[in-house]
């Protein structure tokens, strides 16, 4: 990782005899595992960072501390790590909508080479009301970061956020409606739109929810398993496990627009093979009050119940819980 101290304070204090020790970066811990089937899952000394331009957290590298991530609604517990939407600063309830990023123990982000495999995921949306957004997906970033991973540098997105790049939806959800999406790209030709699938949207109203299938009042596991046949990717498949109960029929996306255009499911493979780093965040929608996700045919949530001047004032504490990690062989990250 990249430290820096203001050059005239640094030659000040060498000319002075002192010597500088300068603060380390400080990037909450979130153990993660790596898996085979043959050797089971190897633990990974893995942290978070939040996004450079993140509101309370825009320092220079070396100087975010544990109370700077808390500020920006982000804490980590073993293997567990809650993002909170809003936070109270001076008395006051404000938006922190953080965007953290996965971390390995050389200070560059984690690329998650799924071509052929699987990542699982236990969540925690109970806490998340209809207009909120809890985001966990991969994105085609350098894996320095574009030179400065652990200061949460590099961001890029299908929305061509930051510059353009290959991006996979693994879950973008609330207690109310939920959605795989990806977003391949060729150059910077990417489908914003991307190939989704929503259980509540496909007709299937009685999937997700509180007290559905899938019961969002309590925490399941997310399995999404990326199938490639010579080397290219043929279907995305979702499973969930909840209870100690595997549950099918999450949906399978088996194309996704124009190889030619946007590269279509192939180019979206391509990006796995290479390797993409794994986002997390939490955020509303004022503009559209995420009715794309949650409202209409996409799921039960009626006008005005996104809105986030209605979600700050009737669910303060909404928030999202990523734990237990896991990437590997297919069928090898949930086995005990």
């Amino acid at each position: 990782m990249t430290l820096r101290l203001p050059v005239i304070s640094l030659l000040a204090s060498l000319a002075a005899g002192a010597v500088v020790v300068p603060r380390a970066e400080f990037h909450p811990p979130l153990p993660t595992w790596k898996c085979t089937t043959s050797g089971g899952c190897v633990q990974q000394n893995t942290s978070v960072v939040l996004d450079r331009d993140s509101k309370y957290a825009a320092h220079s590298a070396g100087s975010r501390t544990e109370s700077d991530y808390a500020a920006m609604g982000v804490s980590t517990s073993g293997n567990a790590v809650t993002l909170y939407h809003y936070v109270k600063t001076n008395g006051t309830l404000v938006p922190a909508s953080p965007r953290i990023y996965l971390l390995g123990a050389d200070g560059k982000y984690v690329l998650m080479d799924l071509l052929n495999q699987e990542l699982s995921v236990d969540v925690d949306f109970s806490a998340l009301p209809c207009g909120e957004n809890g985001a966990f997906y991969l994105s085609e970033m350098a894996a320095d970061g574009r030179g400065d991973a652990g200061a949460g540098d590099g961001y890029c997105d299908a929305q061509c956020q930051g510059y353009c790049c290959n991006e996979m939806d693994i879950l973008e959800a609330n207690s109310m409606a939920t959605a795989m999406t990806p977003h391949p790209c060729k150059g910077n030709n990417c489908d914003r739109s991307g190939c989704g699938y929503n259980p509540y949207a496909s007709g299937q109203r009685g999937f997700y929810g509180p007290g559905k299938t899938v019961d969002t009042s309590k925490p399941f596991t997310v399995v999404t398993q990326f199938a490639a046949s010579g080397g290219k990717l043929t279907q995305i498949t979702r499973k969930y496990i909840q209870n100690g109960r595997e549950i099918g029929g999450g949906g399978t996306i088996s194309s996704c627009g124009s190889e030619s255009s946007t590269g279509g499911l192939t180019g979206m493979g391509e990006a796995l093979g290479r390797g993409m780093v794994l986002a997390m965040s939490i955020w509303n929608d004022a503009a559209q009050e995420m009715a794309w996700l949650d409202a209409g045919n996409n799921g039960p949530c009626a006008s005005g119940q996104g809105s986030p001047s209605v979600i700050q004032s009737q669910h303060p504490d909404t928030h999202v819980v990523f734990s237990n990690i896991r990437w590997g062989d297919i069928g090898s990250t949930t086995k005990n």
